[in-house]
């Protein structure tokens, strides 16, 4: 079911979308982007998203290492996720302020001619329609929270963690995966969990990890 009344429903999804490559950066259902939009292309795409029923931008990792494909077009993974246009901002210095709220997740079935400088998608919806259910599972929230709490302190970051802690499951997870700074090959194994409790797992693992890492832990796994 959709998050809100503005959503679109499983069925309104469309067959082909924008995308946005961005390396390191990840979207996940639930979550919010921030953009600075100031590229041409990127600037005709948002246009373009604005006119388009659901308002949907595409946010998917480039393979900028070992990948195929021109700099300015590198190979994709081939897994994303549509964001909403949920605000939008012009400046004088024509730039876009726009933030996506990330709806579903999406298989690249195949890519399409760019458009304006921009590159677009067919979307397969289909592995990630729970992505839209209400209730998406529960997670160890003690673990987590435990895990947070010690990565902080091995990084030397404070933060708000009783802030954090008010959010919902799926919120928490979103927040720490996407702003973690994590790599990208590590972003993208988030973003393809196969649900919010194994996207918990994983981000829990990750700040174990690289809580251990930081305080000289002879023994602590490696990440991958």
């Amino acid at each position: 079911m959709p998050r809100n009344p503005f959503d679109p429903a499983y069925e309104e999804l469309p067959e082909e979308i924008p995308v946005f490559p961005l390396q390191g950066v990840l979207l996940l259902p639930g979550g919010g982007l921030p953009l600075n939009v100031f590229e041409k292309r990127y600037l005709a795409m948002t246009r373009d998203a604005l006119r388009a029923p659901g308002r949907l931008i595409g946010m998917v990792q480039p393979k900028i290492e070992g990948g195929n494909g021109s700099p300015r077009s590198p190979e994709l993974y081939g897994t994303g996720c549509a964001g909403r246009i949920t605000a939008f901002q012009e400046t004088a210095d024509e730039r876009y302020l726009i933030t996506l709220t990330g709806l579903i997740r999406f298989d690249i079935a195949g890519e399409l001619p760019e458009q304006d400088g921009y590159r677009r998608v067919t979307a397969d919806w289909s592995r990630y329609r729970g992505d839209l259910e209400e209730d998406p599972g529960a997670i160890d929230r003690e673990r987590l929270i435990e895990a947070l709490n010690a990565y902080l302190a091995a990084e030397g970051v404070s933060g708000d963690v009783d802030s954090l802690a008010e959010n919902s499951d799926e919120k928490l997870v979103a927040l720490l995966a996407m702003h973690c700074p994590f790599a990208p090959g590590e972003k993208q194994a988030l973003l393809e969990a196969a649900s919010l409790r194994e996207r918990a797992e994983a981000v829990t693992a990750l700040m174990e990890m690289a809580a251990l890492g930081a305080a000289g832990g002879a023994d602590a796994p490696a990440s991958r």
